[in-house]
């Protein structure tokens, strides 16, 4: 029996998902894959004794936000312009609403933007996701909170009623 039995197939199974978290917390799609091969490099070697007695994908998550959060020190991957693109017959305006609310989430704490994403794209409850960002129900909601009220005043084009689609 190999030490890493079920880790391959794993990682093929939950690679998507995985791979979508690490890209919406970081915003750039080669340091989301930064991001997960670091993960997935150090979650290997304890593949043993998590496979048989713990939640590898919610633990796989944690160790995600937590890595993201722990790179505090490199610069922002997003390039973010003074004012949204022009209208252009190529954007429709579905691509002008993501664009804007990417540019919106580039501006967000770390923190914050974890719980966007562990909350409204993961669909994670309010205790999922303090157990993956490793706090309490109340700083999750408190977080969410203002992440909401941030996006909503940085991006209030989409408030009415994209981001509340979005984000609900």
């Amino acid at each position: 029996m190999d030490h890493h039995d079920g880790f391959r197939e794993f990682v093929l199974a939950r690679q998507q998902a995985l791979m979508r978290t690490a890209y919406l917390l970081v915003g750039d799609a080669h340091l989301a894959e930064d991001l997960l091969q670091s993960v997935l490099t150090k979650i290997v070697k304890h593949w043993p004794k998590l496979a048989k007695e713990g939640n590898p994908e919610a633990y796989t998550r944690k160790a995600l936000v937590n890595q993201y959060l722990a790179w505090r020190r490199r610069p922002r991957p997003e390039v973010l312009s003074a004012a949204p693109p022009e209208r252009a017959a190529s954007y429709d305006n579905a691509t002008l609403d993501r664009i804007i609310l990417r540019q919106a989430l580039a501006k967000l704490t770390r923190k914050q933007r974890a719980v966007i994403v562990l909350r409204y794209w993961e669909d994670l409850t309010e205790a999922q996701t303090a157990e993956a960002l490793g706090c309490s129900i109340g700083n999750v909601k408190s977080q969410t909170h203002h992440a909401l009220a941030r996006l909503r005043a940085l991006a209030p084009e989409l408030a009415d009623p994209y981001l509340q689609e979005v984000v609900r």
